[in-house]
């Protein structure tokens, strides 16, 4: 990195040499992190920072170093995990998109009775501002990019605003790659090992206990897609979980089930389909075929949007640069061969 262009410079008080340190990381590694994120150069001297390279994204991170050091001040040790998810929450894509801005930026918190869960990155703001402004909502993306616990968030406060009547959370019963045979127990216990994501979030947002009474009264209904079928859902917040693995009938069906006074959240990764080989995606073949459809929203998640650890991040990269790779020797072969 060759910036030398001086846009920046903050003093961090009190001049505390523990904290600045606990600020910096070991061998200056949340200072690196920072800088290659926000493509700038962070120079320091005791309290002093300087920052070199565009303005925009100086600035930017000299309010998350202002930030974080409050953050040092209550004894916390920050660690590289915890740099990458402020960077996320920072507003970072934003500058990195030349300062778009848009829908995104009326979203400020969605409320729950456990938690409030605040959406980090433009991405995440644009799809929790979207679910609450269209009936029919796609998040479409790689794991760790929060489609699903963002959902389930929306329908949480949809719920507990009065707004719809239940929650429905819906997953198709596809095993991931094994073979998994005969699960013994009724409906409920064979279809839970599929929705322990969704469980799990509604746990963190309504508790145990009120998540139990809720599913006894059918407040919060757990149902694998194929029951679906022959349904009409009025006034309810209805959550279709790894819609990849949906077949075009089965999508079809599950998108003409919506009633009045419902929203539907439709998430799904497409780099994980676990249907039969020559099987088509239903979530694939819903957003060629409704890509345009008012009311109809699409948002799109990439490995910059991953919250989860920055490893994952750069995982998602590797698949996709390696997947690319081999379309284009793929097309190549067949150009060859023709």
């Amino acid at each position: 990195m060759e910036t030398h262009t001086l846009a920046h410079s903050i003093t961090l008080e009190p001049n505390d040499a523990r904290r600045l340190a606990n600020l910096c990381g070991q061998f200056d590694q949340h200072l690196r992190q920072i800088e290659q994120r926000l493509d700038i150069e962070i120079r320091n001297r005791g309290n002093l920072f300087t920052f070199y390279g565009e303005s925009q994204p100086a600035r930017a991170a000299g309010e998350l170093l202002n930030a974080l050091y409050r953050e040092t001040g209550s004894h916390n040790h920050l660690t590289p995990d915890e740099i990458h998810l402020a960077l996320q929450q920072s507003g970072v894509e934003e500058l990195l998109s030349n300062g778009e801005s848009g829908e995104g930026d009326q979203v400020v918190l969605i409320r729950t009775k456990k938690c409030s869960v605040r959406p980090r990155g433009l991405n995440q703001r644009k799809y929790v501002y979207a679910v609450q402004s269209n009936d029919i909502n796609f998040g479409i993306g790689p794991a760790g990019t929060g489609k699903t616990y963002l959902a389930v968030a929306c329908g949480v406060e949809a719920l507990l605003k009065d707004r719809v009547e239940r929650i429905l959370l819906v997953r198709p019963a596809v095993e991931a790659g094994e073979k998994l045979g005969f699960l013994p127990g009724d409906l409920s216990q064979k279809v839970d090992p599929y929705l322990r994501p969704l469980y799990d979030a509604l746990y963190e947002m309504l508790g145990f206990e009120t998540v139990g009474k809720l599913i006894e009264r059918n407040v919060i209904e757990v149902a694998p897609l194929a029951y679906m079928r022959g349904r009409t859902l009025n006034n309810a917040f209805v959550i279709l979980d790894e819609s990849q693995n949906t077949t075009r009938e089965q999508m079809k069906m599950f998108l003409t089930r919506i009633g009045f006074g419902s929203t539907a959240v439709i998430t799904g990764d497409p780099s994980q389909v676990d249907l039969p080989r020559g099987q088509v995606s239903g979530l694939r073949h819903a957003v060629e075929v409704l890509g345009k459809v008012k009311g109809i929203s699409l948002t799109y998640f990439g490995a910059k949007d991953v919250v989860r650890h920055p490893l994952v991040q750069r995982i998602v990269e590797a698949y996709d640069i390696h997947e690319a790779e081999r379309d284009m020797t793929a097309g190549k072969a067949s150009e060859n061969a023709a």
